[in-house]
């Protein structure tokens, strides 16, 4: 039995034309239905689904055009193509206007039909491919899906959603692993722009001499290896947004083309003679204050102003106790049916440890810890044993940071012995240890360097 390539709706008032196009699909493998006026066609779109409706222009009754109006009304991803023996300009313009696929006067050769018919099937899968994945994204990003028990998160979500249909910059603060890019993902997809891009890039993760160039794109010929030309990313989301994580580590020439794009809503790619206008949304995050860097001329204060038009601080977890609990649980669901396992809960032993733990690794950790437990689990609930040993043993990251404190450590010297002792637990795996951590390895490897624990 062949297989339907689509269901076609044909609609034409002369018959002999009508059998002609219906020999010529059906021998193109579709299945076809036929109309001889614009009523019944249109009672028959209302009533059954249809890949593409071919019509003919001129028809007694309601006209090619007005059934295109009406069809795109009711159902406006179906693609309708039109074809007519009085072919015009102004007629082709006035089709295309009310959302025609294409256009086709008569004679014409049955083979550039099927073309059309080809091309028409191809724009229409792919439409239902952008709706199943907004629909499917939405879902994922949509604001009940965040957990927040905590003031601190519902302060935040609040002030998410309120932006969410403003067009100005938002600059999002937080430690590493409290969530900085879904927040900013969070804003994009129930917005506006989430028909269109949302394009991430770690200022920290590309090495300078590239940065540039990720973000602008170049044209061939720009330079040496630029043998083929580039597509920015701010080309990239045009329409959307962009999305600069770990601003902080921006290089000041850098920092001055994004202040530039952002006055004058244009870039010039390397080797471009000419501007392009860009329409996108900026979205920043850091988990540094950017003032300190201001104050020693490493960030620009007129690009700060620009990107902080709206602040978002994220408290780190520590700071909001009522949402480790119920962020473990989402965490063990997540990880079951990943590793095919039936984790019921987790006993009340294990609850202390979480909850007395401190998480300076924030929701990233906690979720790393959660994976690390339901993959080592025997039974059908999360035991102690099955937690991190760290979390268990030795000094606790809580007497670290009450050690911190008593001893006044800055931020930089509690970092660097939190690096040491993730790094001790692991063994020296510096791929675990960044995970744990929750920063990438070249980020890692710039601090132990900065650190001068490289070894």
């Amino acid at each position: 039995m062949e297989t339907v390539r689509g269901r076609i709706l044909i609609v034409d008032d002369d018959r002999e034309m009508l059998d002609l196009l219906r020999d010529v699909c059906e021998g193109g493998g579709f299945e076809v239905c036929t109309e001889e006026n614009g009523v019944h066609a249109l009672r028959r779109v209302e009533e059954e689904p249809f890949e593409v409706v071919i019509s003919d222009i001129e028809m007694t009754g309601i006209k090619g055009l007005e059934l295109l109006k009406r069809i795109k009304g009711y159902t406006p991803f179906t693609p309708v193509i039109l074809i007519t023996a009085f072919g015009s300009i102004e007629s082709a313009k006035k089709a295309m206007q009310l959302g025609a696929f294409d256009y086709l006067t008569k004679p014409f050769d049955m083979d550039d039909l099927l073309v059309v018919i080809e091309k028409a099937l191809e724009n229409s899968f792919l439409r239902s491919e952008v709706l199943r994945l907004q629909t499917e994204i939405q879902g994922r990003y949509g604001f009940s899906q965040i957990i927040a028990k905590s003031d601190a998160m519902k302060r935040v979500l609040d002030l998410a959603e309120r932006v969410c249909d403003n067009p100005s910059n938002v600059l999002i603060t937080g430690e590493t692993g409290t969530g900085k890019e879904l927040i900013a993902r969070l804003i994009h997809y129930n917005g506006p722009r989430r028909g269109r891009a949302f394009v991430p890039i770690n200022c920290a993760a590309i090495p300078e001499n590239l940065l540039e160039s990720e973000l602008f794109g170049y044209q061939r010929g720009a330079f040496t290896d630029a043998k083929v030309a580039k597509k920015g990313l701010f080309l990239e989301a045009g329409g959307g947004t962009l999305f600069l994580d770990e601003v902080g580590d921006m290089p000041p020439a850098v920092q001055a083309k994004i202040l530039r794009a952002i006055e004058d809503r244009e870039i010039r790619p390397l080797g471009e003679t000419k501007s392009i206008k860009v329409d996108v949304r900026i979205i920043s995050a850091t988990k540094e204050d950017l003032k300190p860097l201001i104050k020693e001329e490493r960030f620009r204060q007129d690009l700060y102003f620009r990107l902080n038009v709206i602040a978002i601080n994220l408290p780190p977890l520590r700071e909001r106790q009522e949402d480790i609990l119920p962020l473990a649980h989402l965490f063990i669901r997540g990880c079951s049916e990943h590793f095919g396992k039936k984790i019921a809960g987790i006993l009340p032993e294990a609850t202390k440890l979480l909850m007395e733990y401190p998480w300076p690794g924030n929701v990233r950790e906690l979720e790393n810890a959660i994976e690390h437990a339901v993959s080592l689990s025997r039974g059908n609930v999360i035991t102690p044993n099955d937690l991190p040993s760290f979390m268990r043993a030795g000094e606790n990251a809580t007497d670290l940071v009450v050690r911190a404190v008593q001893k006044q450590y800055t931020v930089a010297a509690l970092e660097k012995e939190y690096i040491m002792k993730t790094l001790d637990q692991t063994g020296g795996n510096k791929a675990r240890a960044a995970q744990i951590l929750g920063m990438d390895r070249k980020t890692l490897y710039r601090k132990l360097h900065d650190y001068e624990m490289e070894g």
